[in-house]
């Protein structure tokens, strides 16, 4: 707090504005924890069914990568400095 002329000053505005972003803050972080299932916009439907398939997959199932999409990775990465074997597809360019 600050003195001027004979009158004390209190700072109100910061506090004000901090209890206004605390209560924003709040407010944010209560919308992350909202899990429900997914719907399509209004208006829009979701995508057909696939060429062989009776039913189309939900909204849900849609967000999954299939496996092929994210395929594990099989090879060992090498920890240290080896002679790499050779690579018989290792060809020079054609002429």
């Amino acid at each position: 707090m600050a003195w001027r002329s004979n009158r004390l000053i209190r700072p109100t505005a910061p506090k004000a504005a901090g209890i206004v972003l605390v209560g924003l803050a709040a407010l944010a972080l209560a919308g992350c924890g909202n899990k429900r299932e997914l719907k399509p916009a209004p208006g829009h439907g979701l995508p057909p069914a696939p060429y062989g398939r009776e039913q189309s997959r939900g909204a849900d199932a849609l967000l999954k990568a299939p496996i092929q999409a994210k395929p594990d990775r099989n090879v060992e990465l090498r920890s240290r400095s080896q002679e790499r074997e050779d690579d018989p597809f290792d060809l020079p360019p054609e002429e």
